[in-house]
């Protein structure tokens, strides 16, 4: 599974959702991650990049909501806590249908 993680450099959250999907590879060698840093309102545009970070598998933005907008921006999710700047590690295993691994 090819997973891309979305980001730009002003956006601290993007290095909460980099260490969870390293955590969730590490575990699963058939997921692949790769990081895409967006420097550009234009490649932002070009990408349909909806904040930083975004989660993209297979290319498919799997948070995505329709109307969300387009931009050099943090974004947040709806997690169970409230807002995050990031998905939590349990939103991550089931957007990538992943179960957790018990020692």
């Amino acid at each position: 599974m090819n997973v891309s993680l979305l980001y730009f450099d002003d956006c601290p959250n993007w290095k909460v959702a980099d260490q969870r999907l390293a955590a969730i590879a590490n575990e699963r060698p058939d997921i692949v991650v790769t990081r895409l840093r967006v420097e550009t309102l234009e490649e932002a545009e070009r990408l349909g990049f909806h904040g930083s970070p975004s989660i993209l598998v297979e290319g498919v933005d799997i948070f995505a909501k329709p109307g969300d907008g387009v931009g050099l921006s943090c974004r947040l999710y709806s997690t169970p806590d409230g807002l995050a700047g990031a998905p939590t590690m349990q939103e991550l295993r089931a957007a990538l249908g992943v179960a957790e691994v018990l020692s």
